[in-house]
């Protein structure tokens, strides 16, 4: 493997003000200047190393996004307060009154409701397509379009992006190619397969301890200058601005990522087995029976796996909810929305993370109502987690 992006992050190294193992912590929103002249150039953009106010940029703001670029191997990258906020001001940068994007059909919820029901105020339309089907996407494309859109693994339903592939579409038609990676950090890196930006929820396994909410878009020099302009910046004007103590506490987790990544894995990896094992409809990239498997397994960094979500299937809401009370009863999870805790986490998207696409959506694109989405925690004795949720799945009489 060439591109290894655990070590590119390694290889930063940051000293606090006073020789500090970790980087001092910008606990400002405004900095001084000892002349008005340089006040105007920082203003401008023309002082390199200074600062002007926190929403323009700080530190510690700066020190996250130069170690999520290396991740992620682009230039650089802006972070912001959270993972919609990235995604938000991306695609606004990108888009104009007018314009058009096509976009997989299964993204999170508050994307699509952002590319649904938001942004047609600004006469930017939608097509939502079958991201699997590589014909469906070109065929979706018109003279307007200016960004595709995907998630390498999609949210909820675990699909697979051909990003090799997406992104030569997007090329041919001169279209942007966003992906957001958010469920697959240094398990795939899009950069690397073709794509223009990625964007992730720092939220969920980056940070990976439930206390922080944060965002991310890695890019080009030019397109992160653009979000940052003073003067039409997405990311500058509408203010989704992260604080510089959580940019600090990111960094810090940051630097465990490879480590969670592949204990988050590995128990994935071993759950989806034995649910396959005892006729759960479990979809997991890494189980051969996954249409993306060999998909996923062709573009992954395979030091990293197949990623900590699962899906298991069981058949109605009445029972998921059952299912989830009582995992969480016995101390086996968590029956909440998120994911990338230490701790795992479960929730029926249908009726939470999901709930803003239209139930005929939530159909047409297999979503139902018995599905529960699973982010495997760092369990280190998991066969014995196994154990105690199949003695639940027993008790509520999902399996026998």
């Amino acid at each position: 493997m060439k591109y290894k992006p655990a070590d590119k992050i390694q290889d930063l190294q940051y000293f606090g003000e006073y020789g500090g193992v970790n980087p001092s912590i910008s606990d400002s929103s405004t900095y001084t200047f000892l002349s008005a002249k340089t006040m105007f150039d920082t203003f401008e953009g023309n002082a390199e190393g200074c600062y002007l106010y926190s929403r323009h940029s700080s530190p510690s703001n700066l020190y996250l996004g130069e170690a999520l670029a290396a991740m992620e191997g682009t230039e650089t990258a802006n972070v912001a307060a959270s993972g919609m906020g990235a995604i938000t001001s991306t695609l606004l940068q990108l888009c104009q009154a007018g314009d058009h994007i096509v976009s997989s059909r299964t993204v999170y919820g508050g994307t699509y409701a952002f590319l649904k029901n938001f942004i047609p105020k600004f006469n930017i339309q939608t097509s939502f397509v079958d991201i699997t089907n590589p014909e469906q996407v070109e065929a979706a494309i018109t003279k307007d379009t200016k960004v595709l859109y995907c998630e390498s693994v999609s949210n909820p339903l675990l699909e697979v992006a051909n990003i090799e592939v997406l992104a030569k579409i997007a090329k041919k038609h001169k279209l942007s190619f966003v992906v957001d990676n958010t469920f697959s950090p240094l398990s795939i890196s899009p950069k690397e397969l073709g794509a223009d930006v990625v964007v992730h929820s720092l939220t969920k396994f980056i940070n990976g301890s439930s206390d922080t909410v944060g965002g991310v878009t890695c890019g080009t020099q030019d397109f992160i200058n653009a979000l940052r302009s003073v003067n039409d910046g997405a990311n500058m004007l509408l203010g989704p601005t992260m604080d510089s103590m959580r940019a600090a506490s990111v960094l810090k987790n940051l630097r465990t990522l490879h480590i969670r990544i592949k204990q988050h894995s590995k128990n994935a990896m071993f759950l989806a087995e034995k649910f396959q094992e005892d006729g759960l409809r479990t979809v997991y990239p890494g189980l051969k029976s996954h249409p993306g498997h060999e998909t996923f397994k062709k573009m992954m960094n395979p030091d990293y796996g197949f990623g900590g979500l699962l899906t298991i299937d069981v058949g109605s809401l009445e029972k998921a909810n059952e299912l989830m009370e009582l995992m969480q009863e016995k101390n086996l999870g968590y029956l909440a929305v998120s994911l990338g805790f230490y701790k795992t986490l479960f929730s029926a998207p249908g009726s939470s993370t999901s709930s803003e696409i239209p139930i005929d959506e939530q159909e047409k694109m297999g979503l139902s109502n018995g599905l529960i989405r699973f982010s495997i925690g760092l369990d280190n004795d998991i066969e014995r987690t196994y154990k105690m949720m199949k003695s639940c799945m027993q008790e509520v009489g999902i399996l026998k």
